[in-house]
């Protein structure tokens, strides 16, 4: 059979490789301390799971308007201007995708032409850079230094801008270096898109899992409401990566044609999880609250932990569920450490490299995991790289 030769260009995310390898380790037997999945280690809160079943139950089993049911679209706006102050937010803003994948990817190849730029984070998530090769386009790489907190360079960032940038970015609070953009960070890039008129793409997935100070989109800055499409979802915040729930606020003409592109592709989203979804964002929020006390206490324990390993080094991440710690120290590759710990001391890691090219050298762990397996996993790792020393 002959492939398309677009195939070629398209990445993939590595934590589901690592992970179906640690489970074919676990099925010879092996014990592995999983740190590689980006998913919370909790249960869906109860109120949102008995939303689904009762919208299973009642019959909503059937084909939904492309862009979301109303209930959950109003919703969904009504929660975008509480969580980012943004005056007036309107549910045609709105376009409900399963997970929040389908955005990022609807949006770029209804942005970007072949040969168009587009800056992106990196280290980064890596679909990022694989959306934008796959329709053609250029991705220029925007560094995350870990000097600067994995925040990036103004005068740098300037620096990239051509006549040719389509499409600009953002991810904060950031996968996978929990890094989290500045005020200035955000004005100095709401000052190019204005100047140039360049739309941003801002992934606020991690919005609620922010542990200092308070997130601010760059929708808020002047003259972004127009040219900021944000992308947020279920998945982190309510722990509902299985239901596939994502959404994206964008200027209605672009919804439009993100709309097409979901009959087109996905005919709708379920409707018992658009159900549920409307749960989740109407009902209690405590266990939104009780999981990020716990992240913020297993950070704090796992970073420590960390920088007691000889040879590492890591800086303490300002939100999400990710440590990025630097392994050079170590004298071992960041890809030959993701190995050499999933194979020696059964804990399940990602090299750095799997997030672009500035992550050579570090490794991404996630604390999404009970404190008890992370005090094993810096035990089982200090000392599998003690037997290399």
């Amino acid at each position: 059979m002959r492939i398309a030769s677009r195939m070629s260009r398209l990445g993939t995310e590595t934590a589901f490789e690592v992970l179906a390898r640690a489970r074919a380790l676990e099925a010879q037997g092996k014990t592995i301390i999983h740190l590689e999945i980006g998913e919370p280690d909790f249960d869906t809160p109860a109120n949102v799971v008995q939303a689904g079943v009762k919208a299973l139950q009642s019959g909503h089993t059937h084909y939904t308007p492309s862009a979301g049911i109303p209930e959950l679209r109003r919703a969904i706006a009504e929660h975008i201007c509480r969580s980012r102050g943004l005056p007036d937010v309107q549910p045609d803003e709105v376009v409900v995708t399963p997970g929040a994948k389908p955005i990022m990817y609807f949006v770029i190849i209804s942005l970007v032409e072949e040969g168009d730029e587009v800056i992106y984070p990196n280290p980064g998530f890596p679909i990022y850079e694989s959306m934008i090769n796959f329709v053609g386009g250029k991705a220029v790489p925007l560094p995350l230094r870990e000097e600067r907190q994995f925040c990036f360079d103004v005068d740098e960032f300037r620096s990239l801008v051509t006549d040719r940038t389509r499409l600009i970015i953002l991810n904060s609070p950031g996968n996978p270096t929990g890094g989290v953009l500045s005020l200035e960070d955000l004005a100095a890039v709401a000052e190019v898109a204005v100047e140039r008129d360049i739309p941003v793409l801002s992934d606020e997935i991690y919005e609620q899992l922010l542990y200092e100070g308070e997130h601010v989109s760059i929708a808020t800055f002047p003259g972004m409401r127009q040219r900021t499409i944000i992308l947020d979802g279920f998945s982190k915040t309510y722990a509902m990566t299985g239901w596939r729930l994502g959404y994206g606020i964008m200027p209605v003409d672009l919804a439009q044609h993100v709309t097409r592109l979901m009959t087109n592709s996905n005919s709708c989203t379920a409707a018992f999880t658009q159900l549920a979804g409307v749960e989740a964002l109407k009902g209690p929020q405590e266990s939104v609250a009780q999981m990020k006390v716990a992240f913020r206490q297993r950070r704090d324990i796992f970073v420590k932990g960390l920088n007691q390993i000889p040879g590492i080094r890591c800086i303490m991440p300002a939100g999400a569920f990710y440590a990025f710690p630097n392994v050079s120290g170590t004298g071992i590759s960041s890809a030959e450490m993701a190995d050499y710990l999933l194979y020696e001391a059964g804990v399940a890691t990602l090299k750095g490299e799997s997030f672009g090219a500035y992550g050579k050298g570090y490794l991404r762990l996630s604390y999404a995991n009970s404190i008890e397996n992370l005090e094993k996993a810096l035990n089982q790792i200090d000392q599998a790289l003690a037997r290399r020393r």
